[in-house]
């Protein structure tokens, strides 16, 4: 009974999102009221919950898992779990989202995009609760997935300036990063257990210690592949460098995702699978470390900044790292009470931010008191001024992320200039084809060349979309290199174990409805404004938000996101790459992380940012 009224939580929030979908947009207080019974029903009724729950001795549930998809040796479901993790990550969420809905009704009143921010805040709050209950890998990446798309919105909330968009950009990619993370640690768990395994499973410390013994370096693959996504999530080193980028949104949204929940999700990470890597010593060393430095640099860097949202930005970053640290120590109740504490602080220190900066400004010219003099004076002037220096940097990690992310992918897509539109369909498309014959007749060609072609089709499959990713004039060779990435991935599976036609239909039905659907979007969009080239934001939502919306869908469903079943086949392409083919799996990971980027950078580039047209008015670069 009690598992069953699990699954009634997260249909609350769905429920709310799809009538606020449905509300008239002028209907202000229709649209804040429905986000606030929505979360207040969720809360309240959770509370009631929770209490009924310790009564009865807080048992831990494991909900029996639904099957979305099942083939011989494979199966991809849907699986809930709740114990105290849950309850106090909910309890958070749903007490945070409720009182930053009411502060939103009248935050917000009269914005351009009332309604859009509070689908968007719903939006998210159906992802932290699939996150927060989930049971397995492949549920909780459904709730990642959505995380992600939806703090993309909300930093480019304000759609017409420059600076939200770029750093909406920028943000996304670094999630994408975590992406791949979480990605290839469900592909070497696949191989580990042979099987869709359940987090309640890591509970069973023999077994896990089992599987650990023999699988050693698999073991320590998927504990660093989870720490990557972990600290992409939570903005840890290197990754430190987007959540004050990420403060361009409006200030509620500031605080609910980048000061108390969604920053804190790669903690929530960590909990879920301490289990299976707390026997790993180098892994919790490698963890207490990384939390450490970035503690360190994050609270000199706080102490430096000009804007007060920046400040608080690598102030919560610090916590983390601390909470980092007491997870790999094992003192999980105190890492939970520092989380709330944290979230809690962080919400009230953005919500009340723009009030303070006016106090202190006023304190500062009527009472002012010198600093008194501490320890740190005792520091020698050349340190503590090259630290401060580097503090003001922000330590150069966005350089150094440019240099290891941004920039190899754009000297690789610059070097292939010559994949133009004619020889995509002279050269490429007959050879895949040719490709595709070959797949259906296997036995004329010999097994020994048969091994080395996944990773040339995959890797053909790579270049296409990272040309597509630096592609600033034709929009749409850029998307058509995008479904041609699919097609090629699809062919090089096809070559790689036993995986049948219709596990590569299930794969590509998504992509063809969405990639079709995305081509009428730009045909009617060229048609109607005839330039839409990508070499800078053109802003064409303004005055063609029906064709914004329908795009970005497209994309969403080109990019592999829970809205189709590519979702799914994307889970079921990595169950056929063998444990022993790294090479084929960094391939075929990098084409999804370079995928959603690219769909990202076209909607962001034809419909976001300023307007293109001179006669509508321009808004400031940043907000």
């Amino acid at each position: 009974m009690m598992a069953t009224i699990l699954q009634f939580f997260i249909l609350i929030p769905v429920l709310g999102f799809v009538i606020s979908i449905l509300l008239p947009g002028k209907q202000e207080k229709l649209i804040s009221w429905s986000a606030f019974f929505t979360v207040g029903i969720h809360l309240f009724s959770f509370v009631a919950f929770v209490v009924y729950w310790l009564v009865q001795g807080h048992p831990v549930f494991d909900v029996k898992p639904f099957v979305l998809f099942e083939t011989e040796g494979y199966a991809f479901y849907l699986a809930f779990y709740f114990d105290k993790i849950s309850a106090a990550y909910i309890l958070v969420g749903a007490l945070l989202t409720f009182l930053v809905c009411i502060y939103c009704k009248a935050y917000l009143h009269r914005e351009k995009g009332y309604k859009r921010f509070f689908n968007t805040i719903l939006f998210f709050y159906i992802g932290f609760n699939i996150i927060v209950f989930s049971g397995n890998f492949e549920t909780l990446f459904i709730g990642w997935e959505i995380l992600g798309i939806s703090s993309f919105l909300l930093i480019a909330f304000y759609r017409d300036r420059f600076l939200p968009v770029k750093n909406a950009v920028k943000v996304f990619s670094i999630y994408r990063i975590g992406d791949v993370g979480l990605i290839l640690a469900m592909w070497a768990s696949h191989h580990l257990w042979h099987d869709n395994i359940l987090f309640s499973k890591l509970n069973n410390t023999a077994e896990v210690q089992e599987h650990i013994h023999h699988h050693t370096f698999l073991a320590l693959f998927i504990s660093l592949m989870v720490l990557l996504a972990a600290a992409a999530k939570s903005a840890q080193l290197p990754f430190s460098s987007w959540l004050p980028r990420a403060m361009e949104g409006p200030t509620p949204s500031s605080a609910i995702f980048y000061g108390s929940l969604s920053v804190h999700l790669g903690v929530f990470l960590l909990f879920r699978t301490f289990p299976f890597w707390e026997h790993q010593a180098l892994i919790r060393i490698i963890i207490a470390t990384l939390g450490l430095l970035t503690s360190v640099v994050a609270t000199g860097t706080a102490r430096v900044q000009s804007a007060v949202k920046s400040q608080i930005a690598y102030s919560s970053i610090a916590q983390i790292g601390i909470i980092f640290i007491e997870i790999a120590a094992g003192f999980e109740t105190l890492a939970l009470i520092h989380f709330a504490g944290n979230a809690f602080l962080r919400t009230y220190q953005l919500l009340v931010s723009p009030s303070v900066v006016s106090y202190l400004i006023r304190e500062q010219f009527y009472n002012f008191v010198p600093r008194e003099r501490s320890f740190l004076h005792a520091i020698p002037k050349k340190i503590e001024n090259s630290l401060y220096i580097l503090c003001l940097k922000e330590w150069n990690l966005g350089t150094f992320m440019n240099r290891l992310y941004w920039n190899p992918l754009k000297q690789t897509g610059n070097k292939i200039n010559f994949l133009t539109v004619k020889l995509v369909f002279m050269f490429f498309i007959p050879v895949y084809l040719i490709g595709l014959f070959c797949a259906y007749n296997k036995t004329i060609i010999p097994i020994s060349i048969q091994e080395y072609l996944p990773y040339l089709f995959s890797f053909i499959g790579l270049l296409m979309v990272i040309k597509s990713f630096t592609e600033r004039k034709n929009v749409l060779l850029s998307w058509t290199l995008i479904l041609m990435n699919h097609f090629w991935v699809a062919l090089a599976i096809s070559f790689n174990e036993d995986f049948k036609f219709n596990e590569i239909h299930l794969y590509l039905y998504g992509v063809i409805v969405a990639g079709i659907l995305g081509l009428l979007c730009l045909n009617r969009l060229k048609k109607l404004e005839k330039d839409i080239e990508l070499d800078q934001f053109r802003g064409h939502s303004y005055e063609h938000p029906k064709i914004a919306l329908v795009f970005l869908l497209s994309c969403l469903g080109v990019a592999g996101f829970p809205i189709t079943t590519t979702f799914v086949g994307v889970d079921l392409i990595f169950s056929h790459i063998s444990e022993h083919q790294l090479v084929l799996a960094f391939f075929t990971s990098l084409s999804f992380v370079v995928t959603g980027l690219s769909v990202i950078r076209i909607y962001a580039r034809v419909f976001l940012g300023p307007h293109i047209k001179t006669y509508h008015e321009k808004a400031y670069k940043s907000s």
